[in-house]
């Protein structure tokens, strides 16, 4: 990671890296373990702004059927589009497969809240 990225990770199983002013938000291990194998995902496409717990996933996986909801508010600058036909990119424990939105205008102090470890 470069000095302008940082890592965070929520409660419910998420991550979120800060890249310059953006923020990427995916399934993180903690995340990965409590779903099970994820089989089928839910993007929502009109999506342009979430506030804090919007879902920004529908995912049934081998453990459970929920939606994944949102750590931060902020404008959606896109979705992993590809995980609509590929669900199965939210097993990988590579960052650049297993990520699901990215966001901009975020309230910095909320990001800085978040753990530093899973």
């Amino acid at each position: 990671m470069t000095e302008s990225q940082k890592m965070k990770y929520s409660e419910n199983g998420l991550w979120i890296l800060k890249n310059d002013e953006k923020y990427r938000i995916g399934l993180s291990e903690k995340g990965q373990d409590d779903l099970g194998e994820v089989m089928f995902i839910d993007i929502p496409s009109d999506v342009t702004k979430v506030a804090l717990n919007d879902s920004l996933i529908g995912v049934e996986g081998a453990k459970a059927v929920t939606e994944l909801t949102t750590p931060l508010a902020g404008n959606v600058v896109s979705y992993h589009e590809a995980l609509a036909d590929e669900p199965e990119k939210l097993n990988s424990a590579d960052k650049e497969n297993n990520w699901i939105v990215e966001l901009t205008d975020v309230d910095e102090e909320i990001f800085h809240a978040f753990s530093d470890e899973i």
